[in-house]
C-alpha cells in the first residue's frame, strides 16, 4: 500500500498523510476530507498536474488545489501583489476555538483597510500567535465571524437564522470593515420599530389585528396613529387609552368595548362607527365627526362619555340611547335626530347645540348649560324635571 503527504497548493504547513488506493476520484475525495477544502486538482513538487494514480509514487509529496494554479511553496514568501496584487496562498485562522480556512486574498482584496487586511496583507508583520497546528489565533466569536467572511468571500450579507445580528455588527466594528459596518446598521434600523413619536400606519397595525384574537385586549396605550386610515376594521375591545387618533380616518370601524379614555379624537373622522359599550371618560374629540354612529348596545351596557370634550362634533343621526354624557363639552354641537332617550346629560355643557328632532324621553338634562340651544320639532316634549335640580 503507497501513501502520500498532502499539503494544500503553495504552503509546506499542516499536511496529512494518506493512504493512496482505489482511482484518482478517491483520492481527490479523501483530500477534500483531510484538508477541508474542495479538491480539484493534484500536483507534484515539481509542480507537474496527476491525472492518473499510477504516476504517483510511495511517499511522494503532493500539493492539493481548488483549482488555482501550482504555488511553489519555496516561492511561498514571494506571492504577493506582483501577480495583479493578488494573494493566492492559503491560510487557517482559529477564531475563538473554530477553525476557518481562506485564502490571504480573501482576507485583503475586499476591504483593504480592515484590520484583518492588515494582519495578514504581509507574513508574519504583526507577529500574529498560532496554535499546534499553524492556525492564526484570533479571540473572537466564531458564529459571528462567519458571515463576515462569507461577505469577504463574494460581497453578499448573509446571516442564517438564530444569529444575532447586532453580534455580528459588533464583530464588523472590530475587524474595522466599514462598508459592511454601513450595510449591518442600516439592517437593524429597518427591523427596529417605529419611533415612539412616528404614527403607526394601517398596513403595520393590521398585522397586530391579524395576529391577535378577537377578544383579547391589544394594548395601543399612548400609540400615535395621527391622520391613520383605520377605516372599517374590527377594532373591538383594543385599549386606545390616551393614544393620539386626530385626524383618524374610523368610518364605519367597529369600536364596541373599546378604551378610548383620554384618547385624542380631534378631527377625527367616525361616521357610522358602531361604539356601542365604548369608554370615551375625558377624551377629545373637538370638531370629530360621528354622524350615524351606533352608542346604543342592546344587552344593556351603556357608552360612556363622561368628562369628554365635544366642542363643535357632528352627531346627527346617532343612535345614543342611556349613553352617559355627564359633564360633557358639546357647546356647537350638532345633534340632530339623535335618539338620546335615558341619557345622561346632568351637567353637560349644551351651549348653541343643535337638538332639533332628538328623541330626549326620560333623559336626565339637570344642571345642564342649554343657553342657545335648539329644541325644535322634538319628538316628545321635555318636561321641566328633566333640566331643573
Amino acid at each position: 500500500m503507497r501513501r502520500v503527504t498532502l499539503f494544500v497548493n503553495g504552503t509546506s504547513k499542516n499536511g496529512k498523510v494518506v493512504a493512496v488506493y482505489g482511482t484518482l476520484s478517491d483520492l481527490l475525495s479523501v483530500a477534500s476530507n483531510k484538508l477541508g477544502i474542495k479538491v480539484v486538482s493534484l500536483y507534484n513538487g515539481k509542480g507537474g498536474l496527476i491525472d492518473d494514480i499510477a504516476l504517483i509514487r510511495d511517499d511522494e509529496v503532493l500539493y492539493v488545489s481548488e483549482g488555482d494554479p501550482f504555488i511553489d511553496p519555496q516561492n511561498e514568501a514571494k506571492v504577493t501583489a506582483d501577480q495583479h496584487g493578488a494573494h493566492t496562498d492559503w491560510l487557517t485562522l482559529n477564531i475563538g476555538g473554530r477553525p476557518f480556512t481562506t485564502t490571504r486574498s480573501t482576507l485583503v482584496s475586499k476591504e483593504p483597510e480592515s484590520m484583518l487586511a492588515h494582519m495578514f496583507r504581509e507574513k508574519d508583520v504583526w507577529g500574529n500567535k498560532q496554535d499546534e497546528h499553524g492556525a492564526y489565533l484570533i479571540d473572537r466569536s466564531p458564529e459571528y465571524f462567519e458571515p463576515i467572511l462569507n461577505y469577504l468571500r463574494h460581497g453578499q450579507l448573509i446571516i442564517n437564522e438564530g444569529i444575532n445580528i447586532r453580534g455580528v455588527l459588533e464583530e464588523a466594528r472590530f475587524f474595522g470593515i466599514e462598508q459592511l459596518t454601513e450595510q449591518l446598521e442600516a439592517a437593524i434600523k429597518n427591523t427596529q420599530p417605529a419611533e415612539d413619536h412616528s404614527p403607526i400606519s394601517r398596513k403595520e397595525f393590521v398585522r397586530f389585528l391579524l395576529a391577535t384574537p378577537t377578544k383579547s385586549e391589544l394594548r395601543c396605550q399612548g400609540l400615535n396613529f395621527s391622520g391613520a386610515d383605520l377605516s372599517r376594521l374590527d377594532l373591538r375591545y383594543i385599549n386606545f387609552k390616551m393614544a393620539n387618533l386626530s385626524r383618524c380616518n374610523l368610518t364605519h370601524a367597529n369600536l364596541c368595548c373599546a378604551n378610548l379614555e383620554r384618547a385624542d379624537l380631534s378631527g377625527a373622522n367616525l361616521d357610522g362607527a358602531n361604539l356601542q359599550g365604548v369608554k370615551m371618560l375625558c377624551s377629545n374629540a373637538e370638531g370629530a365627526s360621528l354622524k350615524g354612529c351606533n352608542f346604543e348596545d342592546p344587552s344593556g351596557l351603556k357608552a360612556n362619555l363622561e368628562g369628554a370634550n365635544l366642542k363643535g362634533v357632528d352627531l346627527e343621526g346617532s343612535q345614543m340611547t342611556g349613553v352617559n354624557l355627564r359633564v360633557a363639552t358639546l357647546k356647537n354641537a350638532t345633534l340632530k335626530n339623535c335618539n338620546l332617550r335615558g341619557a345622561t346629560l346632568a351637567g353637560t355643557d349644551l351651549e348653541n347645540c343643535d337638538l332639533s328632532g332628538c328623541d330626549l324621553q326620560e333623559a336626565n338634562l339637570r344642571g345642564s348649560n342649554v343657553k342657545g340651544a335648539i329644541f325644535e320639532e322634538m319628538l316628545t316634549p321635555l318636561h321641566m324635571s328633566q333640566s331643573v335640580r
